[in-house]
């Protein structure tokens, strides 16, 4: 889920977050910030994304996401998951690193720790039939 004050805040747009589905724009009527969600996200913004990593060594907000070239993003938060047995964490990456699959990795404390790009959420409850 994203947290107010790491992957949302007053200079993120919906899009960014991928919240863009949560803002009715067929609504008539003016409401607070719409012409900003209206126009869309700034060229060349970042988009949120979901990293998955191997090992026991999660990315924490601040560290730098990197491709093969330089860095390409940071990490908003994240953690060892106790549910999922990995770590996991959200990004903001550079649109062209954004891909599912696309391979990145994390600069934890001076060392690249390889992740994948994966589709949020990271967990999906399984529904009864």
């Amino acid at each position: 889920m994203p947290l107010y004050g790491h992957e949302l805040g007053l200079t993120t747009y919906p899009a960014q977050a991928g919240l863009g589905r949560v803002v009715n724009l067929k609504k008539e009527g003016d409401f607070v910030g719409r012409a900003a969600v209206e126009a869309g996200s700034p060229e060349g913004s970042r988009v949120l994304v979901g990293l998955v990593s191997e090992g026991k060594r999660a990315g924490r907000a601040e560290y730098a996401v990197l491709d093969a070239n330089g860095e390409v993003g940071a990490i908003t938060s994240g953690a060892l998951s106790p549910t999922l047995g990995y770590p996991i964490a959200m990004a903001y990456v550079d649109a062209a690193s954004a891909s599912d699959g696309a391979q990145l990795f994390i600069d934890v404390r001076g060392t690249r720790v390889p992740a994948s790009v994966v589709a949020l959420p990271f967990y999906k409850r399984e529904t009864r039939s």
